[in-house]
């Protein structure tokens, strides 16, 4: 009878979250200063829009019928390779020229002993990453390449736990060594577990893995990987982990996986990291305050780390992101004050110890559909492209919308500054999700209703799109 209880009551919570990743409630009466809308001023639909082509650059297989669940994609130079993966499992090597995929290994085979979790939208093989040395021979991270991925597996201890909720399921950091790091496909081992999470919903359940590609070998950054790890899910951070320095959830970690002294000896901790020396704190954190980390990234430029984090019910955000910032989540939803499921407060105080986004829009404003997020960001610093050179572009998931703002001229919060993309597909200009019904079409399937649009960089400074629609990545030209 408990077990079944308990099973009733995760298929409740599972039912009640939203596309996005927030458990839907109801409205919570506005009081006095209160608004649904805080940005009643839309973004605009035409003024300053950038328009670029868009052309088909590489194509992943359906599994079972269904489109590749692409979730990110890496440039390997030293094997000149591109890596993609499907949420459900499987890790693809992609050449240069888009014309050749294979299947590098898959995470969900049997053999690995990580069966992926990759039911619904939010849940799988979340991230990946390889390290800077992966192709050369003789150093420390050689072979080397890491993945993210949710799991049923859940016999072993976990090095983190939530304070509370229903332990769906587990989240694990995995080391892979390929002994020949050219070879088509992995021919390595087992990989090596480096820590996991014990996740209290079925949401929210981790994010982006990244080495700082602007870190120079012997520098201080080089060779650490940054690791988003995602506030626990439910909605509205209900057991108050994201501003909690003794909890993982709602983090930006920093580790370097090839070191031991961590609590559980698999990774090493940086001397550089903010807490390390804070009792009570996790010395693995970065960055804190974050509620459903999508992407970040490290402008070329001048080192500024931009990260994309989805909201809750108010607005969608991108901040910029430096050591032992506090990006508020669940005191604050971007520059607004966490008050309730829907409602904001018009005259919030502002916090000098708050990191507030560079940009955030509202999730009410009429581009988008019932539900917003914030997906993925870049800042492209060349000029294959003139037209979007020098600009952070950031995209929204479920819209396909792309937009972007001044790399060289910071906004300062809200969304005034944000302008559109669009892309140019056979001969009209369209968003990322029109693009995918296009294709959807033209495959004889039912037309997506969202897009699940996400960025990458590839070699050359290419901009590549991944999306979950119609199993097609895509680049930006001229």
């Amino acid at each position: 009878m408990a077990f079944m209880i308990r099973l009733f009551t995760a298929l409740a919570v599972i039912a009640a979250f939203s596309f996005t990743g927030a458990a839907q409630q109801a409205p919570a009466p506005l009081q006095p200063g209160q608004t649904n809308d805080p940005f009643p001023k839309p973004i605009p639909a035409t003024e300053g829009v950038i328009v670029v082509n868009v052309a088909e650059f590489a194509s992943l297989p359906d599994i079972d019928g269904v489109a590749a669940r692409m979730m990110h994609l890496v440039n390997e130079p030293g094997s000149r390779r591109l890596f993609v993966n499907d949420m459900r499992g499987p890790l693809y090597s992609v050449s240069y020229d888009g014309k050749t995929v294979t299947t590098y290994v898959d995470i969900n085979a049997p053999n690995w002993g990580v069966p992926v979790q990759s039911m619904g939208r939010e849940r799988g093989f979340q991230s990946l990453a390889f390290h800077p040395q992966f192709a050369q021979a003789g150093s420390p991270g050689y072979g080397k390449f890491y993945t993210y991925t949710d799991t049923t597996n859940m016999m072993p201890t976990p090095d983190y736990v939530p304070s509370g909720g229903m332990n769906t399921h587990d989240t694990v950091l995995l080391e892979w060594t390929a002994r020949t790091p050219a070879a088509a496909t992995y021919d390595g081992g087992t990989p090596r577990e480096l820590f996991r999470i014990r996740q209290p919903f079925a949401n929210h359940n981790a994010g982006h893995l990244a080495f700082n590609p602007n870190a120079a070998p012997g520098s201080a950054d080089f060779g650490l990987l940054y690791v988003g790890v995602a506030d626990g899910g439910s909605g509205g951070d209900p057991l108050n982990m994201a501003q909690n320095l003794d909890s993982a959830f709602g983090k930006m970690f920093r580790i370097n996986p090839l070191g031991n002294d961590s609590r559980n000896r698999k990774y090493g901790i940086p001397s550089g990291n903010p807490f390390v020396n804070r009792p009570g704190a996790l010395p693995e954190i970065y960055a804190y305050g974050v509620r459903n980390p999508q992407r970040f990234f490290w402008d070329s430029r001048n080192g500024n780390l931009f990260l994309s984090d989805i909201g809750q019910n108010i607005v969608e955000e991108v901040s910029l992101v430096t050591a032992g910032a506090n990006l508020g989540w669940n005191v604050w939803e971007g520059s607004f004050r966490y008050i309730s499921r829907d409602a904001v407060s018009a005259d919030s105080p502002r916090d000098s110890e708050m990191t507030y986004p560079v940009v955030e829009y509202g999730q009410l404003d009429p581009l988008f559909q019932p539900n917003a997020a914030a997906s993925g960001v870049i800042v492209y610093r060349a000029n294959q492209i003139p037209q979007i050179a020098n600009l952070v572009i950031f995209t929204d998931m479920p819209s396909g919308e792309i937009f972007y703002f001044s790399a060289d001229r910071l906004p300062n919060g809200g969304q005034d500054s944000i302008r559109r993309i669009l892309l140019r597909s056979n001969g009209s200009d369209k968003t990322m999700l029109q693009v995918i019904q296009d294709k959807n079409r033209a495959q004889g399937k039912m037309p997506a209703t969202r897009s699940d649009l996400r960025l990458a960089m590839g070699p050359g400074d290419q901009v590549l799109l991944l999306n979950k629609g119609d199993g097609t990545i895509r680049q930006l030209a001229p």
